[in-house]
């Protein structure tokens, strides 16, 4: 009785396979033009109406080696994530770029939105990005400030190690923490899109040094050799805008007398 029914869903899977296919194929277009810039992120072409368009590589993208201003290539892409920008599938050579004696003319400037857009790319997708951080948290209260980095992407292109170093200060607790989280990219929205969504966590290392003694009414006595070690459990959320901005909120599990709640916002250069 259930081969039917095992039937029916097999037709349908390979029908919505099909479908996506289809419709990947009908964006398919073919560009050929001449290479003004290229990296291992983006390319920009000047085509034959002597307009500019952006691409952006993926993975899988089959495309030279050596891609030199001046290369005449056809480039078979789908639509982007944003208005403008164009993800290559494949680059096929034409012609080999002319030597510096054969070219005569001067290339046509590139518009600055296009080197604008370019630029911002392949600085969000940089493998390696060191940035600063502050905010506030709750339970105990405390402000903090510090420092991080963003390493990645490792083992699958959503992932990135982030481990960042802050110094937190309040009036009764003061904390010097290690995170060393990592985190996941949601594919809600495509990797050069203007902002990406993610989520993570890691464990903290904290030295924190509590000096109110209510007991004796003495007030808060700091002493910064009187740190106490102690580990939690972070669990994050967040968003990264393309120019490297983000805000996050983190709990944290386990994290007595660390704070448990975290308002963050930062820049990564």
């Amino acid at each position: 009785m259930d081969t039917p029914r095992k039937l029916v869903s097999l037709c349908l899977l390979s029908f919505l396979l099909a479908t996506g296919v289809l419709a990947q194929q009908s964006d398919e277009t073919t560009t050929e033009g001449t290479v003004v810039s290229a990296s291992r992120e983006t390319m920009v072409l000047r085509t034959d109406d002597n307009t500019h368009q952006l691409f952006v590589f993926e993975r899988r993208t089959q495309r030279p080696r050596a891609l030199p201003a001046g290369m005449r290539v056809s480039v078979v892409s789908i639509v982007g994530d944003e208005p403008g920008v164009r993800r290559a599938i494949s680059v096929t050579t034409l012609a080999a770029a002319p030597s510096s004696q054969a070219s005569s003319q001067s290339p046509a400037p590139l518009p600055p939105q296009i080197r604008e857009l370019e630029r911002s790319i392949e600085q969000q997708v940089r493998r390696w990005r060191l940035g600063i951080r502050g905010g506030i948290a709750l339970d105990p209260e405390l402000i903090s400030f510090g420092v991080q980095s963003r390493i990645g992407p490792i083992f699958s292109r959503n992932l990135t190690f982030r481990p960042s170093a802050e110094f937190s200060w309040g009036e009764v607790t003061d904390m010097i923490g290690l995170n060393l989280d990592v985190a996941y990219r949601l594919p809600i929205n495509g990797r050069q899109a203007r902002w990406t969504t993610y989520v993570g966590g890691g464990p903290a290392l904290n030295f924190v040094h509590q000096g109110f003694d209510a007991t004796t009414g003495k007030g808060r006595d700091i002493e910064f050799g009187n740190f106490e070690f102690d580990t939690a459990l972070n669990i994050v959320g967040g968003v990264e805008f393309r120019s490297g901005t983000f805000a996050e909120v983190r709990t944290g599990v386990y994290a007595g007398p660390a704070p448990t709640f975290r308002l963050v916002i930062g820049h990564n250069f």
